[in-house]
């Protein structure tokens, strides 16, 4: 990559994080409070590593259901 090539790729970046910084705070919150509870509960319960994993992978939809439900919040209040 060129000198040019780069610091566009850099202004972008920039601007995409400026532009949804918040989105992305939250976006982190959730996947950082997600992993700590199942490492939690599981090192509590003493589960089998393909639950725990279960578990982790099951953030995702958790992440999109959380979400999607405090859009729909947001538009009938």
């Amino acid at each position: 990559m060129t000198a040019s090539r780069v610091g566009t790729v850099l202004d972008n970046v920039r601007t995409h994080v400026r532009e949804h910084r918040s989105g992305m705070v939250a976006d982190f919150m959730f996947a950082v409070v997600w992993v700590a509870v199942v490492s939690v509960l599981f090192d509590v319960l003493q589960g089998p590593t393909w639950a725990y994993h279960l578990s982790l992978a099951g953030g995702v939809v958790a992440y999109f259901g959380f979400f999607a439900s405090l859009e729909v919040a947001k538009e009938t209040s």
